[in-house]
């Protein structure tokens, strides 16, 4: 297992993270997953075994049972608090009555509240918000989360499903109002899903920011299960749930390429979409399990290398169609890339400590 830098902290987290969205079995959520307690111990003993220091839960899996299943996991397993990074998730809706929902100051506030009852814990280590609040100017929402930060009941905070202008909004208000900044942003990402490559990509770059890749197999999709002759599977929830939604076509000659390569190689299909992930943008995997066995194979990915020829035949078979302004950028800035790759490297001077 190596460890990755989440975005511009210090916080260095596995390159595959467990996530708990399986656990608990209630709501709306429990189609993802029904994992109760001691399976939950099992599944995260392993991972924890496997060398992962990351764990990925929100308030709104499951109503909240996922948050109590992974913070029982933790004391039933005697796992030492700083040798565990626990991430959970606000926005989602927690009630019937209007404020209990959102990225408001005082739903946040009331959020963590409730998520470190339900873990715990004396600390969230990141805390993200689940969504973009289109209620909620993201000034109050950032103050909301430094005074979590500055009151020590969060460490660092994140941000999922956004879009790229709105993460570069907030981290102007940051800026200039000296709050604490996103650390890192959660993503779907999968080799059927480069929608990410457009815009945030090149923002997690300039900014520094950490990704957490959430449906790497696409929902199972890439799980090894299905491909034009089988479209159905018996018992796999994308059978019944068909998210993230992904483009048919594309996705079956990804599969057709993965599964000739995983021949090949002697591997799972599942273990290649996961590989592949093994990008300098992607910061950490998140694995969403529901059986040893499924855990125990996507686990396998951290020792799966990828060729150079390997990568193209991938990359080809993937390629997200062009799309403005991308494809005008690319074009205009030709002549200025050449030039940077022309010029000379700016070494930075190092000067002797005082």
């Amino acid at each position: 297992m190596r460890y990755n830098k989440l975005g511009s902290t210090g916080l260095f987290v596995s390159e595959l993270c467990f996530g708990t969205m399986t656990f608990g079995g209630r709501g709306p959520t429990s189609v993802i997953g029904k994992v109760q307690q001691t399976e939950a111990d099992t599944l995260l003993a392993r991972s924890f075994e496997a060398g992962i220091n990351l764990i990925d839960t929100a308030d709104i899996y499951s109503e909240g049972n996922s948050e109590r299943i992974t913070g029982q996991v933790l004391k039933n397993l005697g796992t030492k608090r700083d040798e565990v990074i626990v991430g959970t998730k606000v926005f989602g809706n927690m009630g019937s009555k209007p404020n209990q929902q959102g990225s408001s100051h005082g739903h946040i506030l009331d959020g963590a509240k409730a998520s470190l009852e339900r873990l715990q814990l004396e600390y969230i280590d990141l805390y993200q918000l689940h969504g973009f609040d289109p209620a909620t100017p993201i000034e109050e929402t950032l103050a909301a989360l430094n005074d979590l930060v500055r009151q020590g009941l969060v460490r660092y905070i994140g941000v999922s499903n956004w879009a790229a202008w709105q993460i570069a909004k907030a981290f102007g208000i940051s800026n200039l109002h000296n709050l604490a900044k996103f650390a890192s942003l959660q993503a779907y990402y999968s080799i059927a899903g480069r929608d990410l490559e457009r815009e945030i990509v090149p923002m997690l770059s300039s900014e520094d920011l950490g990704l957490l890749v959430w449906s790497p197999l696409a929902g199972g999709l890439l799980s090894g299960k299905y491909n034009r002759e089988q479209q159905e599977h018996e018992g796999s929830r994308r059978t019944t749930f068909k998210f993230p939604p992904v483009e048919m076509e594309r996705a079956y000659n990804i599969i057709d390429v993965l599964k000739e390569m995983a021949q090949h190689k002697q591997v799972s299909v599942a273990q290649l979409a996961i590989a592949w992930l093994h990008q300098p943008h992607v910061t950490s995997v998140i694995l969403g399990t529901k059986r040893i066995e499924q855990l125990t194979d996507n686990l396998g990915a951290i020792n799966i290398l990828l060729s150079e020829e390997e990568l193209r035949s991938l990359d080809q078979v993937s390629q997200l169609p062009a799309e403005y302004p991308g494809w005008m950028l690319d074009f205009w800035s030709q002549a200025r890339v050449q030039q940077l790759k022309n010029s000379r490297p700016v070494v930075p001077v190092k000067r002797e400590t005082p």
